[in-house]
C-alpha cells in the first residue's frame, strides 16, 4: 500500500475518460449508485478506500496552497 504524495500520470488520467468500457457502460445507463461500490467489488472498494486515505494528490495540494 502507498502512503504519502501519489504521482500524477497524464497518460492514465486521459486513458480513464476514454475508455471503450466506460463508455459503454454510460451509454447504457448501467452506472450504480454512489457508495454501491461495496456490493459490485468489496475487495476493490476496501482497497480504495484505505488507498485514498492514505495518499493525496498533488494537484490538491496545489489548490489549497493558491485559494
Amino acid at each position: 500500500m502507498k502512503f504519502g504524495i501519489r504521482k500524477p500520470s497524464l497518460k492514465k488520467r486521459i486513458a480513464a475518460r476514454t475508455s471503450i468500457k466506460r463508455q459503454v457502460v454510460h451509454r447504457a445507463g448501467l452506472k450504480m449508485p454512489k457508495g454501491y461500490g461495496w456490493v459490485r467489488n468489496p475487495k476493490k472498494a476496501a482497497y480504495n478506500k484505505v488507498y485514498n486515505k492514505t495518499t493525496f494528490d498533488v494537484f490538491k495540494l496545489i489548490k489549497k496552497l493558491f485559494k
